[in-house]
């Protein structure tokens, strides 16, 4: 999310905290792994096919920009977006809304980039890319845990994310470290699935345990987070993603397939309600007061005054707070009193960046610390909760 715009800069709605070309979608979801070959991006595919044959409006964004694997999985090679008013009209296939940094190349060519370039395609696909009216976007995220997942945490305005592995104790390991970094930046754990959950053997009806069973559930219970569900493995669902035809829309009825339609319906649920608990703590409007303070109007009509001096004295970041014992290691009396709050940003569904006149810029305030201090007449006086009843 960004900055107010340059003909307001000190003021702005709840409606323009959201990036422009993502502004017309209700959830968008996290598709993540710690590490690769787990299925996640099989996974993103049938997940998105599963909600769109509940009645969904659904997209995918394929945000794995040095492995892109989606266009070969909706049947989509050698194809190319087209482009109208400056901004990227993704694909259509099979009923999904697509884009991915395989459109963009020839299948063959390697995304030979440091960081910063692919952090600039991932700024295309949130801004410049017109998604419409959606009730779902999924993001394909690529494995680990750095400068992607980070951007898009904190400027998709992130539903939450869905967190994919497989039993053995090496990608549990490795998951549980993506979990962590969802939630170091407030961005929800909507479940956990377990995929590869045994090997279904259609000539006997055995189960094999080829990589143990029930991990992903006890790293669920291990994080108070839902467990959404196991797949089996199954041959089919390889072999329709080689064919560009997910599994889900050729009528299979699978157990893999009915896992992935129950894993779906589950998302719905708990993503609705992370929707709602979200929707009834974000700011309706934020400004910078004349001098230099902040006002924020709450969801609930409440008005908030915060001064710059006292949000600066109390800056929750690693320069202000020793990250070990917690205590609070600016000195107030360096802090200017006529300090003053020259801009913010809005990070993610959860908190505000805000630069102050000192130049200090590194805080991130969550909306329910800032509600919780919050120094208009009526909260200093008591007459309200100075917190959210959610």
């Amino acid at each position: 999310m960004a900055i107010a715009d340059s003909h307001n800069p000190q003021k702005k709605t709840h409606d323009q905290f959201v990036r422009p070309g993502l502004a017309k979608i209700t959830n968008i979801i996290a598709i993540a792994s710690g590490k690769g070959g787990v299925g996640k991006s099989t996974l993103a595919v049938n997940l998105a096919m599963a909600l769109k044959r509940e009645g969904a409006k659904v997209g995918l964004m394929d945000a794995d920009i040095y492995g892109p694997s989606q266009p070969g999985m909706l049947g989509a090679k050698n194809e190319q977006p087209e482009i109208s008013d400056n901004a990227l009209k993704p694909l259509v296939r099979h009923g999904i809304t697509f884009m991915s940094m395989g459109l963009l190349l020839s299948e063959d060519s390697p995304v030979v980039w440091r960081a910063p370039m692919a952090m600039k395609i991932i700024q295309q696909f949130i801004d410049n890319v017109d998604w419409g009216e959606l009730d779902y976007l999924l993001i394909d995220l690529p494995p680990g845990t750095g400068d992607v997942q980070l951007t898009l945490a904190q400027q998709a305005s992130l539903t939450g994310a869905v967190i994919v592995t497989t039993p053995q104790d090496v990608a549990l390991s490795v998951a549980r470290k993506g979990l962590k970094m969802f939630q170091q930046v407030n961005v929800p754990i909507l479940g956990i699935v377990e995929n590869m959950s045994g090997f279904l053997c259609k000539h006997c009806g055995k189960t094999s345990e080829i990589f143990r069973v029930g991990g992903g559930r006890k790293m669920a219970l291990e994080f108070g987070v839902p467990f959404l569900g196991a797949i089996p493995l199954d041959p089919e669902i390889v072999m329709s993603g080689d064919n560009g035809q997910p599994i889900m829309e050729n009528g299979s009825n699978s157990p893999a397939a009915q896992a992935v339609i129950s894993i779906a319906r589950k998302l719905q649920q708990y993503a609705a309600a992370e929707h709602s608990r979200t929707s009834a703590i974000e700011p309706q409007q934020v400004e910078i007061l004349a001098n230099g303070d902040l006002s924020i109007l709450w969801p609930d009509g409440h008005q908030g005054i915060h001064k710059a001096y006292s949000l600066r004295i109390k800056c929750p970041c690693a320069q202000c707070v020793d990250e070990d014992s917690g205590r609070r290691t600016i000195d107030p009396k360096r802090v200017p009193l006529g300090i003053t709050i020259e801009a913010f940003d809005i990070v993610g569904r959860y908190a505000l960046g805000l630069k102050f006149s000192d130049g200090h810029s590194t805080g991130l305030f969550a909306f329910t610390y800032l509600r919780e201090m919050c120094e208009c007449e009526s909260c200093r006086s008591g007459n309200q909760k100075g917190s959210f009843s959610v």
